[in-house]
């Protein structure tokens, strides 16, 4: 358990909601409500009051918000718990989320709990998991993936041609639509579609797996956290996107390299007392296999 806030101060939340706006509109309203009950100053990005044309009325401007802030609370699946962790990286936010979207496995809690857990979660009733990222060396403003880091091609380009070296041994150079860097939080996204293992929530260290790879030996390999990998695109191969949690950040040009590193410790993300990893895996995948 912790306390959401330090004692005597006011607790801050941010909100981050879906996407789609309508399907929070209704819950934002209770977020606003409890919030109100239990003291708590609720704070949102430009693009939040852009979706939700109310919010103003109950949520203050997150440039007012001096330092990080308490507590993250998402109303979204998993995409939307990833742009609230990506953005809280480095600090000791927890991010809590609740899930509107279709899987939901990065989530605290469904929609249906919303009222009752959030007063739980602004009592700072939950416990807290440090996140591992994976850094690319690339220049952008984010250079970390808390899901995985992808190198693909796109669609209308030729198929890529992509080798990966772990510690300075190339491991495969094969012909593919791309290449999947996961984290054991990421392992059950992407990694999984590709028939990579999941890593369980604590493992060390990250998987590597091919998208769609033109070979009958292009398998999973799992990665020690102390070394790095090294993706190349072959020369003479158009560029291939690179891409963070789904959101496309850069391109690897042919015949350049990427070396992508495993950090600890980089994220928070809040979770109810009692929650199993293995229990959310069969209550998550489970009925998508019935």
């Amino acid at each position: 358990m912790r306390r959401a806030a330090p004692p005597g101060n006011v607790l801050r939340a941010t909100v981050v909601t879906h996407m789609q706006p309508a399907q929070t509109e209704d819950a934002l309203s209770v977020v606003a409500t409890v919030a109100e009950r239990a003291g708590c100053e609720l704070f949102a990005g430009p693009e939040e009051s852009r979706k939700h044309a109310a919010l103003g009325e109950v949520v203050r401007p997150a440039d007012e918000l001096d330092g990080p802030a308490d507590i993250c609370i998402v109303l979204g699946g998993d995409g939307s718990i990833l742009r609230a962790l990506r953005r809280t990286a480095g600090t000791d936010t927890p991010v809590f989320g609740f899930n509107f979207g279709t899987v939901g496995f990065l989530a605290a809690t469904e929609r249906a709990d919303l009222s009752m857990v959030l007063e739980r979660a602004f009592a700072g009733e939950f416990e807290v998991m440090a996140l591992p990222g994976l850094r690319a060396e690339v220049d952008v403003e984010h250079p970390v993936g808390l899901n995985d880091i992808s190198l693909l091609r796109r669609p209308e380009r030729r198929v890529a041609e992509l080798s990966y070296s772990v510690g300075g041994a190339e491991i495969a150079d094969v012909r593919c639509d791309g290449i999947v860097a996961a984290t054991p939080a990421g392992s059950t996204g992407y990694n999984l579609a590709n028939g990579g293992p999941i890593l369980a929530w604590g493992v060390g260290g990250y998987v590597v797996s091919f998208v769609a790879p033109h070979t009958l030996t292009g398998r999973a390999i799992v990665i020690a956290p102390g070394d790095v990998l090294t993706v190349r695109n072959a020369a003479g191969r158009e560029p291939v996107d690179i891409v963070f949690d789904g959101v496309h950040e850069a391109e690897l040009e042919s015949g350049a390299s990427l070396d992508i590193g495993f950090h600890d410790d980089v994220a928070r993300l809040a979770q109810l007392p009692g929650s199993s990893f293995y229990r959310r895996v069969l209550e998550k995948f489970g009925p998508l296999a019935r």
